[in-house]
């Protein structure tokens, strides 16, 4: 994320009573070493699409790209509402954290190059871009990229159960 939160609270209602609220760092930790993650977006007529995708977080902000044709691309020109999932498929055990916020495109070449870098180091070589005309490029395909700004991270403990909030100003 851009910026630590201006406010954290953990659930009750949700919650073990030994539960403590979790710490931020956690929460971004566990967001920034994700392999895989579950996007969100709201189709034009309001019904919800959910994808797998990889990403990044550079810079403390979580980033994705999409060809401009997929249905994620479509539903972000008229909504640029989002939700970013990542975790694990386990009850007892790990963090799932929930990131509610809005998709900025990224169009600035310099920082589309450090993300692209931050893709390769993340997932290797066979996901190297090259950077044109304020987009990812890859075999004569082009993807665009976009940051996710927060306004609220959910982050779901497990040891015990616990439902911390953060919420973002801005």
């Amino acid at each position: 994320m851009t910026a630590a939160p201006t406010a954290s609270s953990i659930d009750r209602r949700f919650s073990d009573p030994t539960a403590a609220p979790l710490a931020w760092e956690d929460a971004a930790a566990a967001l920034a070493g994700a392999e895989l993650y579950w996007l969100t977006t709201v189709r034009a007529d309001g019904r919800p699409h959910v994808t797998p995708l990889i990403g990044v977080v550079e810079s403390g902000t979580f980033c994705f790209c999409t060809g401009l044709g997929e249905q994620k691309a479509r539903n972000l020109d008229h909504s640029p509402l989002v939700a970013v999932t990542t975790g694990v498929a386990t009850w007892a055990a790990g963090l799932d954290v929930v990131v509610e916020g809005v998709a900025a495109r990224v169009t600035d070449d310099a920082a589309l190059t450090r993300l692209a870098d931050a893709w390769v180091a993340k997932y290797g070589e066979d996901w190297r871009f090259e950077v044109a005309d304020g987009m990812f490029v890859a075999q004569n395909d082009g993807a665009a990229v976009f940051a996710v700004e927060p306004a609220k991270v959910i982050a779901f403990a497990k040891e015990p159960h616990g439902q911390t909030t953060f919420r973002f100003d801005g």
